[in-house]
């Protein structure tokens, strides 16, 4: 008997993009588990892919709230069952109320967030008919002088906060700053980065990663003596793929964001420090 069913290979191959008979193979070989697969794939040189698919599974929209100097900033998810139903106004005045409920009454998590609305919610699915959830929610109030850069791409489905930390109150106020982050939430949007930086990334993640390195590395037929200095080659060009500062600009991919930061600083006679971001994709689990 197998250990996959037809839909665990259609799921590996949207992962992968491998062909249907490598996709088999891998799940034979891994037993059924999927994360193995994808690793047993990348190995062989098979496929390219580093983490799970970004693809949306839910509808809905991703909700935000901003005070006027950028200080506090609330972002939700608000989920549905289909497409024509986010697109309605009942439900975009109800997502829009969900986010007003975080910015204003401040919930602690998700079970005090679910306290608060949960009468409203009900309402809202007995007037729509459709089955509507809450989801994730991130409430970003700042301390000390800097912005938060809040983007939320055009079809309603993803959003970033990104702040940014400077020494100078005037830095705080200036456009410029806004504008930087601005377009590195962007980035985050369009790159969807792992982790700020190296030091932020999950241990367990890069140790999976350098021992699918190795393993293609052997395949490969390296010697031996070079296997881990090729391993270590790549982990670095794993890092400017999974972390933020690492990564090259979106519009100018030769330099990166870690040198953007450095230049708008320079520009603004300040320190400037990228503190941490978050993003939201209805579907996804995955945040900052």
């Amino acid at each position: 008997m197998a250990n996959y069913t037809a839909q665990m290979v259609k799921e590996l191959r949207e992962l992968t993009s491998a062909g249907m008979m490598d996709c088999k193979n891998a799940l034979e070989e891994c037993k059924g588990e999927l994360d193995k697969a994808v690793d047993w794939l990348r190995q062989k040189g098979l496929s390219k892919a580093a983490k799970k698919s970004g693809r949306a599974t839910s509808e809905g929209v991703v909700a935000l709230r901003v005070n006027d100097n950028n200080t506090c900033v609330a972002m939700v998810e608000v989920k549905c069952e289909t497409d024509f139903v986010t697109r309605g106004d009942k439900f975009q005045a109800f997502a829009k109320s969900v986010v007003e409920t975080v910015f204003n009454k401040k919930p602690a998590d998700a079970t005090a967030l679910a306290d608060l609305t949960s009468t409203s919610l009900n309402e809202q699915i007995a007037i729509i008919g459709e089955n509507m959830t809450i989801g994730r929610f991130a409430l970003w109030e700042m301390s000390t002088p800097g912005v938060i850069g809040a983007y939320i791409h055009s079809n309603g489905k993803i959003g970033v906060l990104v702040e940014i930390d400077c020494t100078k109150p005037e830095t705080a106020a200036n456009p410029k700053l806004m504008e930087l982050a601005r377009n590195i939430a962007m980035q985050v949007a369009a790159v969807s980065p792992a982790a700020l930086d190296a030091a932020s990334l999950d241990p367990a993640l890069v140790e999976r990663e350098r021992e699918v390195y190795r393993q293609k590395t052997i395949e490969e037929g390296k010697p031996a003596d070079r296997v881990e200095k090729i391993v270590d080659g790549r982990i670095q060009k794993f890092y400017k793929e999974a972390c933020l500062m690492e990564q090259g600009y979106i519009r100018d991919d030769k330099v990166s964001i870690k040198d953007l930061v450095a230049a708008e600083a320079k520009a603004l006679n300040d320190t400037l420090t990228v503190k941490r971001f978050v993003r939201l994709q209805l579907g996804e689990d995955a945040s900052a």
